[in-house]
């Protein structure tokens, strides 16, 4: 099973992508959100690429654990894609992702500016782990 990972945001949505046994999640690039959106000819072919079997969408929350303001477009945008693709869309909490993939890529000695685009893709790549290692529970326990 092919998972693949959309950080949905206004202006760049980051892509990540598992191997087939559905266990480690890795980065794949950035696009401009209205290509992802409106599935334009990029999305399709990273799609082709990648042939996912479904779609994990991070959802902005609050610290409390409630849905952020963004989740209701979040969850419009990504029902959008959905149905133009015929893949599944599960959700995932994607509180603090971004932060955590800051601090990765200053750990690798990027400055703020290097960081821009990147940081999209990182973000998408640690939800969509915690997604996998989630599912992986999932099994173990049933």
């Amino acid at each position: 099973m092919i998972a693949l990972a959309l950080d949905i945001g206004g202006a760049r949505t980051g892509i990540a992508v598992s191997d087939r046994t559905g266990r480690v999640a890795s980065p794949v690039k950035v696009l401009p959100a209205a290509e992802v959106e409106s599935v334009a000819r990029s999305f399709r072919m990273v799609l082709e690429d990648y042939e996912p079997d479904l779609i994990v969408c991070g959802l902005p929350q609050t610290m409390a654990g409630e849905e952020g303001p963004q989740a209701e477009r979040i969850r419009e945008v990504a029902a959008r894609i959905s149905r133009t693709t015929g893949l599944p869309v599960e959700f995932i909490d994607e509180r603090l992702s971004s932060t955590e993939a800051k601090r990765i890529l200053r750990a690798q000695g990027l400055n703020e500016k290097q960081m821009r685009g990147k940081v999209d893709m990182i973000s998408a790549s640690l939800f969509l782990q915690a997604w996998l290692d989630a599912q992986r529970r999932k099994e173990d326990r049933g």
